[in-house]
């Protein structure tokens, strides 16, 4: 990512617009009037404006550190609120408690705002959650045989993910109407007869002495001390997905869609520095998700 002289530029203009849209405050961020922003500009450029960042815990920590270092920079406090369960962030987002969240994927965030009602929209896309093709016993895709035993997680969301990573690598082929709910049933083709092992999630990582190839969690690989990066045969992508369900977002009240300060957050978000502490701090277990 380039570190300082990118984002140093961006953020000095950018922060002179969000100034004028905004206005200054030592409060939380959020939608501004006409009002607002006419005193703004009469206001010290000196005063600081503050966005509480909701985030679930130390890996959230590592990439976007850097980020609030250069925001702080220019008169922005991003303020990190840890939360410790999942049903937290949303709330607090809807109830203005919060500004911005970062910890969930469009899959849970509709069925919260399905479940809850919440006002609360997506901003900005930043990773999936690597689910690779892992084995023991041959180093490339071309080494499985016909009849060959592959192992892949039996619950409905990872199933269908792994059966789109199939799909992606060639082994297999899902029938045109498959979508998230799809099983093993809806392949279509299957050249080599592959006989599929349909496990906990958890467990996928044990089988690996037992079959050709197994398609595994990237937070169980590591566990099983897999790295996604130098492990792998074969590596996931958001591209193998017909939906975006499993990309993760930055979060706003919808009322703040379009705030030109959150905006920034996540255009300094989705860059090379984050794309590099993915690869190097992570092993390669979070995979970009937004468009370059």
């Amino acid at each position: 990512m380039k570190r300082n002289s990118f984002i140093t530029k961006t953020l000095a203009l950018a922060f002179s617009a969000v100034l004028a849209l905004t206005g200054c405050s030592n409060t939380s961020g959020g939608s501004s009037d006409s009002s607002q922003s006419s005193s703004s500009e009469n206001s010290s450029t000196s005063e600081s404006v503050t966005v509480k960042l909701g985030i679930m815990g130390a890996s959230d920590e590592v990439v976007w550190d850097p980020i609030i270092e250069d925001f702080a920079k220019k008169g922005v406090t991003i303020e990190k609120v840890f939360f410790t369960d999942y049903t937290q962030p949303n709330a607090a987002l809807a109830n203005g408690d919060i500004d911005l969240n970062s910890f969930q994927h469009y899959n849970y965030l509709n069925n919260e705002i399905a479940t809850f009602g919440y006002d609360i929209t997506a901003i900005g896309d930043t990773l999936i959650t690597a689910l690779n093709i892992y084995s023991k016993k041959i180093s490339s895709l071309d080494e499985i045989k016909d009849g060959d035993k592959i192992a892949i997680p039996n619950d409905a969301t990872n199933e269908f993910r792994a059966l789109n990573i199939l799909q992606a690598a060639g082994l297999i082929k899902l029938s045109p109407d498959a979508d998230e709910t799809a099983t093993i049933g809806d392949i279509a083709e299957n050249p080599k007869n592959l006989e599929f092992v349909e496990v906990d999630a958890s467990q996928t990582p044990s089988l690996l002495p037992d079959v050709a190839a197994a398609v595994i969690n990237g937070a169980y690989a590591l566990d099983a001390g897999l790295s996604p990066r130098d492990d792998s045969i074969f590596f996931d992508d958001p591209s193998f997905y017909k939906t975006n369900a499993y990309v993760n977002v930055i979060v706003a009240r919808t009322e703040d869609k379009d705030n030109e300060l959150f905006k920034e957050i996540v255009k300094a978000y989705q860059s090379d520095r984050t794309k590099e502490i993915y690869a190097n701090d992570f092993q390669g277990l979070y995979v970009p998700a937004w468009e370059d």
